[in-house]
């Protein structure tokens, strides 16, 4: 099969012929249809995550359909088409997994970091961790669901019963999570990298009640804030917009250094919270709610071999919503 692997942390992915993957007694094989590029591949790629499997396939926002299956395998059949997240396994057994906190997780498996992932023909995955997807989304446009779309929920959730949220930086994750936001009738207030009025017209556009810079303080007090963008520096910015009582949700993997801060705008009983990873509750109950609202999104197509060129583009801000990496067509290596 093709696949782009990495080789070494900060080195061009090479488009490789490897072996098909072998699924063990309780994993499928996945024909890949199309791999959604996420920020976070651009951390491991970067080094910013530093334990990757290498060589490493990356990619974890994957489609396709099961081809093969383990012995033990009794929930999925061949020829069902699934999705793959960024949670590969858990261990079922740790303090944290007993206590419905399987994101937490001692002894996990990651898709496209300690296990390979989709920037494949083919890859495999824990029959436990695959997940059916609503019937109408195409391949192309349900790849982001799995990341952006799944994370970005559970960050939404930990806002709880903010009306008024702030949403910093918008990418992927925020082009879907707005969509929930404004069909749960919240007030979405936009910030976006400073001289970005295209981002912030497609903000409005979308529901947002307000776009500004993010160097810009809230026009009102925010009761909640999530910051998708990795930049350290948001955060004592989103305290300063926050009502007492409020809470910022970072929403990414790996973040900047965080500049030192008075605790004055901490002080109110404000909250800073990370969002680690997902649980497959979590994956249930957006994949539920995705149809119904109905989220859409927005997709920039790539040839699998063309995954460096995606990357870059995503690191450049080129991209408007989610690039996706497809399996059509090969080319002579």
């Amino acid at each position: 099969m093709r696949a782009m692997v990495m080789e070494k942390m900060g080195e061009p992915l090479l488009l490789k012929e490897v072996p098909k993957p072998e699924p063990d007694k309780n994993q499928v094989r996945i024909r890949v249809h199309a791999c959604g590029v996420c920020r976070t591949d651009l951390h491991i790629f970067d080094g910013d995550l530093t334990k990757p499997k290498l060589p490493l396939i990356p990619g974890h926002q994957i489609i396709g359909t099961i081809d093969l299956i383990g012995v033990n395998v009794k929930s999925l059949s061949v020829g069902q088409k699934v999705g793959i997240p960024w949670l590969g396994a858990t261990c079922q057994h740790c303090s944290y997994c007993s206590k419905s906190k399987e994101n937490l997780c001692d002894d996990p498996t990651f898709t496209g970091y300690t296990i390979d992932g989709g920037y494949a023909e083919y890859c495999v995955a824990n029959e436990k961790y695959c997940f059916p997807i609503p019937e109408n989304y195409s391949d192309i446009h349900a790849t982001p669901l799995l990341c952006a779309g799944m994370i970005g929920y559970r960050s939404y959730r930990m806002t709880e019963n903010a009306t008024k949220i702030g949403f910093y930086g918008f990418g992927a994750a925020a082009h879907i999570l707005i969509q929930l936001a404004c069909y749960e009738g919240k007030e979405i207030y936009v910030f976006t990298r400073d001289g970005d009025t295209s981002g912030q017209e497609l903000a409005r556009k979308m529901g947002a009640v307000w776009a500004g810079s993010s160097k810009e303080p809230a026009p009102i007090g925010l009761d909640a804030a999530i910051i998708f963008a990795p930049a350290g520096p948001l955060i004592p910015q989103a305290l300063r917009s926050l009502s007492k009582g409020g809470v910022v949700v970072c929403a990414g993997i790996h973040m900047s250094e965080i500049p030192a801060f008075p605790y004055s705008i901490l002080w109110g009983e404000r909250v800073v919270r990370s969002v680690a990873n997902l649980t497959r509750k979590d994956g249930e109950e957006f994949l539920a709610l995705a149809p119904k609202v109905p989220i859409k999104t927005e997709v920039a197509t790539y040839d699998l071999s063309k995954a460096n060129e995606a990357l870059n583009d995503l690191r450049k801000g080129r991209i408007s919503g989610s690039a996706v990496l497809t399996m059509d067509g090969r080319i002579n290596l």
